[in-house]
C-alpha cells in the first residue's frame, strides 16, 4: 500500500516554491479537481510535474495513493488478487464418546492500490503513467466516464465497485518523445484536462534553491543560470533539469566549494554532475569531450551577483 501521509505529503510540497504563477496552476487546478475532471500535467523530465501534483493532491485535504507507471504495471496490481489460502480447524472432544473436526479453507483477497483509492475516496496521483501499457490504463475509462471500476479477470461475486464521489486523479506524464513512454490513446486524453508545465525561469528556480538549501540567493542564482544556459544546448528538453542544479548547490554547501567559475573544484563538480546529460545533446565525435569543454566555457562565463 502506498498511501502517503501527512508528514510526507509536507515534505513533497517543499519542493516547489508558490509563486503567483504556480497559486494560480494549483487554484485552477483544484477547481477542475471538485467539479470532477482529472488533472493531466505534462512536461520534460525535471520541470516538477510529480511535485505540483503531490502538492495539489494535499489540499484536497484526502488521503493519497501514490501509482508509478512502469510497463509491468497490470491489472493484478491495479484491481487486486487473491494471494493465497487460509485454513480453519476446530476439533470438539468434549464428549470423550464423540470426536468432532471441522474444517475450512478459504481464499484471500488483497485489493489493489487503484481499487482501494477508488472504494475509499483517496486523491489518486498517477506518476508517468505513460509509462504503463495503453491496454492496462484502459481501466481507466470505465472509472472516469461510468464512475466503476470493473473487476477484470476476478471470481469477486460483484462484477464491479462503483466509484467513491471523493475518489479523484491527477496523472503526470513526459512527452511522447522520451524513452520507454507509450502513446496514450486518445480516448483517454479526451477525458483529462491536460496541462503543459515547462521549466521554470533561472530566477524561479533560484527562489528554490535558496529556499531549500542552505545557500545564498545570489549563489543559487549562479547555479541556475549556468544550468539554462547548457539547457539551451540541448534539443527537445533533454538537457540537465532543476535536479541537477539541485545537486550542484547541495555539494556546495556540504563540501565548502566556491561558487567560482574559474575554481577548478567547482569546475570538476559541474562537469561530473551535468557532463552525460550534456553529452547526449551535443553532435560530435567525442562528445563527451565536447561537453566537458562546453561546461567549462559556460563555468568560466558565469558571474556571481553582489547581494
Amino acid at each position: 500500500m502506498t498511501v502517503l501521509n501527512k508528514k510526507i505529503n509536507k515534505k513533497n510540497s517543499r519542493a516547489i516554491v508558490q509563486d503567483a504563477e504556480t497559486e494560480a496552476l494549483l487554484s485552477r487546478s483544484l477547481q477542475y479537481l471538485k467539479a470532477g475532471y482529472p488533472i493531466h500535467f505534462t512536461g520534460p523530465s525535471g520541470a516538477g510535474k510529480t511535485s505540483l501534483a503531490l502538492t495539489l493532491a494535499k489540499k484536497r485535504k484526502r488521503p493519497v495513493m501514490l501509482i508509478h507507471g512502469n510497463h509491468e504495471l497490470n491489472n493484478k496490481d491495479l484491481i487486486g488478487d487473491f494471494t493465497g489460502y487460509t485454513s480453519k480447524k476446530v476439533v470438539d472432544n468434549y464428549v470423550r464418546s464423540v470426536y468432532k473436526k471441522d474444517e475450512s479453507v478459504t481464499e484471500v483477497w488483497r485489493d489493489g492500490r487503484l481499487l482501494e483509492a477508488v472504494k475509499n475516496g483517496y486523491t489518486l496521483v498517477y506518476d508517468e503513467f505513460t509509462r504503463s501499457k495503453p491496454a492496462t490504463n484502459n481501466i481507466f475509462l470505465s472509472i472516469l466516464e461510468e464512475g466503476i471500476l470493473p473487476l477484470y479477470g476476478t471470481k469477486m461475486t460483484d462484477p464491479f465497485v462503483r466509484v467513491h464521489p471523493e475518489f479523484a486523479v491527477i496523472f503526470t506524464s513526459n512527452p511522447d518523445e522520451y524513452a520507454g513512454v507509450y502513446q496514450t490513446q486518445d480516448a483517454l486524453l479526451d477525458r483529462l484536462i491536460t496541462i503543459f508545465v515547462d521549466y521554470k525561469s533561472s530566477d524561479q528556480e533560484a527562489e528554490i534553491l535558496s529556499e531549500k538549501l542552505d545557500i545564498e540567493k545570489n549563489q543559487a542564482k549562479a547555479i541556475t543560470t549556468l544550468v539554462a544556459d547548457l539547457r539551451k544546448a540541448c534539443k527537445e528538453d533533454s538537457g540537465p533539469s532543476l535536479r541537477a542544479s539541485f545537486m550542484i548547490a547541495k555539494m556546495v554547501s556540504e563540501a565548502g566549494i566556491p561558487v567560482d567559475g574559474t575554481d577548478d573544484d567547482f569546475q570538476r563538480l559541474c562537469i561530473d554532475i551535468l557532463g552525460h546529460q550534456v553529452s547526449r545533446c551535443i553532435e560530435d565525435d567525442n562528445p563527451i569531450q565536447a561537453a566537458e569543454e562546453l561546461i567549462k566555457q559556460a563555468c568560466q562565463q558565469m558571474k556571481v551577483a553582489e547581494e
